[in-house]
């Protein structure tokens, strides 16, 4: 079963009256359930992680775009979706952005790897960035703060 298709799944469980849905092909199984507003994935196949929690659906078709939050005088950055967080697009590249590092709407902070998908998160605000809350490489989960900037 291809992403796009368990994200439209996904979707069409969060926007409709439907609670539960069920499809099976072959040794692949999967299951949608919608609880207190939140979107349970339960996928049976081998070797694959047996349920991980969706809130809410990210959908492929839309720019992802992180959350802010202000806190004091700083504002916070965070997680747009569930994923591992990478400060470069590769190991041997340098870091998107450091701290001190001056940033405008648009720029490239991070990207986000949620199932084989790299999603570049780019800042919805200019500032400064005081500091990245996040290691490189480690698991982040929707709506956690990844950064603080300073506003401009």
């Amino acid at each position: 079963m291809e992403l796009k298709e368990i994200k439209e799944l996904i979707k069409l469980v969060s926007e409709t009256g439907v609670s539960e849905v069920e499809i099976e092909r072959g040794d692949f199984k999967l299951a949608i359930k919608k609880i207190e507003e939140k979107v349970f994935v339960q996928n049976t196949a081998p070797a694959i992680q047996p349920q991980m929690v969706i809130a809410p659906p990210v959908v492929a078709s839309t720019p992802a775009t992180p959350a802010t939050e202000r806190t004091n005088n700083l504002i916070t950055i965070k997680s747009p979706m569930i994923g591992t967080f990478y400060k470069s697009s590769s190991p041997d590249k340098p870091a998107f952005i450091s701290v001190g590092d001056e940033i405008v709407s648009g720029k490239v902070l991070c990207i986000i790897e949620a199932m084989k998908l790299f999603n570049e998160i780019e800042s919805e605000i200019s500032g400064r960035i005081v500091k990245v809350l996040v290691e490189n490489a480690s698991p982040v989960e929707y709506d956690q703060p990844l950064f603080l900037v300073e506003p401009m």
